[in-house]
């Protein structure tokens, strides 16, 4: 496997961005948030990237206020975790953990019309723990990773129940069943900056004490880059960065009428990058 490590140079990213819950296939609740972005350039030991509120909302079912549903990790800073390129993950530092995976060459797709090496990864079979599988595409002429889809190995994913579970009501056990990640970068001025980050978790629920009756809860997240930045770009104040391991869900707020008011819901199933330019002149328009 080869791949270029040549990361991006610091930034301003404008970005949309949106969790949710689903109960029993139905959605019970949806955050979505405009935010400002400070990513910090690509080198060893970065500065944290900071993140700034400029909009939210939040639509809450009937069904989600009379319910203790779990709180999931994910979220914010999840999504900031995600640069995989920033933030290597263990199957793509090939030195250090070569040992852990296999890796195969096993296509050739396009990415946005560029030509792609699809490379599959797993754990070697006497890894016992949670770690990934999944695939990378890889540009075909300049090494850079276009896309990365990948799942925690679902023959382990019980063992990462604690890195998933933020809060949850005492009386429910919940069991991971799948988690599935994808991320994507493109290019902006010679530089591949990272574009598109979604995370799905899928849990069963059951209330202890119950020998029978589990349900399914399913909760994701989901960012995309608008805009980018590269020329005045500082920190924020620190008054104005938002907690980023904090449940976002929880963040206080004050909803903007004038701004959401035109502004429809984005369903669930419908591709944020194909949502992109209502999402920009929204975001324009909080810069005005």
């Amino acid at each position: 496997i080869r791949l270029s490590l040549v990361g991006s140079e610091m930034c301003i990213r404008d970005s949309f961005y949106r969790e949710g819950i689903e109960r029993k296939n139905k959605f019970v609740g949806l955050t979505e948030a405009v935010f400002k972005i400070y990513k910090s350039a690509y080198k060893p030991n970065p500065a944290p990237d900071q993140v700034k509120l400029l909009k939210m909302r939040r639509i809450i079912s009937q069904q989600e206020k009379d319910t203790i549903i779990a709180r999931m990790k994910s979220g914010i800073n999840a999504s900031l975790s995600l640069d995989l390129i920033k933030e290597l993950p263990d199957f793509l530092l090939i030195d250090e953990k070569i040992e852990s995976y296999m890796y195969a060459s096993s296509d050739i797709a396009v990415i946005d019309d560029r030509l792609a090496h699809v490379i599959y990864f797993e754990q070697k079979g006497n890894i016992n723990s949670a770690l990934y599988r999944g695939e990378l595409y890889i540009d075909t002429e300049n090494n850079a990773l276009l896309r990365a889809h990948f799942e925690i190995n679902p023959k382990y994913i019980k063992q990462a129940t604690g890195m998933l579970v933020e809060k949850k009501s005492r009386n429910l056990k919940i069991t991971p069943q799948k988690v599935i990640y994808t991320v994507t970068y493109k290019p902006y001025n010679g530089q591949y900056y990272i574009n598109h980050v979604r995370g799905d978790l899928f849990f069963r629920i059951k209330k202890r004490k119950q020998l029978f009756g589990t349900f399914p809860l399913h909760t994701w997240f989901e960012m995309v880059t608008c805009k980018i930045d590269t020329n005045r770009v500082s920190r924020f104040a620190r008054s104005e960065a938002l907690p980023t391991r904090t449940i976002f869900a929880e963040t206080r707020f004050t909803y903007d009428e004038k701004f959401w008011g035109n502004f429809n819901m984005i369903p669930p199933e419908e591709k944020l990058n194909d949502a992109i330019g209502k999402i920009s002149s929204k975001i324009e328009e909080t810069e005005e």
